[in-house]
């Protein structure tokens, strides 16, 4: 299995490097942002995926269980807090662990080690073979394998298949929780494509039937990973 990607959302500084090192002790982790206050963290989570999110409970503005109460995090979170009220709360949210501070290295790899072994299953998992969107007064279902791309427009999102066009205010979270990445991955805020319907990579472009769809700096990186791992 690739590197695990990890974000660290914590207000304390000693905190946040105590994190960071053993982070980088862990062969199979790879630290991809840290943040000293939930609503930066909030705003990176809502357009780049990490595979483990490590979380503080006690911050101002918004705090740790605010924050997954007010957006869907897919993402395995383990709570690190110096509080252990909120064990119940953070169990009811479905948390990966929760490493009451000061947490040894031996507890730290326990969680991490949990963290990988939940994503590894999910990974073995097969793709569905079809999805239900939502358009107009009905649930419509779309085979994934006839799907061709996902345009957003505006508030819409155009979902193009093999035989049909479909238009829902479902949006692109969604849709990436639904279809896995290997399957249909988000290339582009605007843009998630199927990856057994391209034509050709150039450049930052791909040819998919008509279309060239750009690929955006945003979504570059993980999507050349998941071809580079098909090749």
């Amino acid at each position: 299995m690739d590197k695990l990607t990890c974000a660290i959302i914590e207000d304390e500084p000693l905190a946040l490097e105590k994190t960071r090192s053993f982070v980088e002790k862990v062969p199979f982790l790879q630290l991809n942002a840290t943040f000293d206050n939930a609503l930066t963290g909030l705003s990176y989570l809502n357009n780049n995926k990490v595979d483990v999110l490590f979380l503080d409970i006690n911050m101002d503005e918004l705090s740790g269980i605010a924050l997954l109460e007010s957006t869907k995090i897919n993402s395995q979170v383990i709570i690190t807090t110096a509080h252990q009220e909120y064990a119940l709360k953070g169990y009811e949210l479905k948390i990966t662990d929760y490493l009451l501070k000061p947490f040894t290295f031996n507890r730290f790899l326990q969680a991490v080690n949990k963290a990988q072994e939940n994503l590894t299953h999910h990974i073995a998992d097969p793709a569905p073979e079809f999805i239900f969107v939502k358009t107009e007064n009905r649930l419509e279902k779309i085979m994934i394998n006839d799907i061709i791309y996902i345009e957003g427009m505006r508030d819409y999102r155009r979902i193009h298949t093999v035989n049909k066009k479909v238009m829902t205010l479902q949006n692109f979270s969604d849709f990436e929780k639904l279809i896995p990445s290997h399957v249909v991955c988000r290339v582009h805020k605007s843009f998630m494509v199927a990856l057994n319907k391209i034509v050709s990579i150039e450049r930052s472009r791909i040819k998919i039937a008509d279309q060239l769809i750009p690929i955006s700096d945003t979504y570059k990186d993980l999507f050349f990973q998941i071809i580079q791992n098909r090749a």
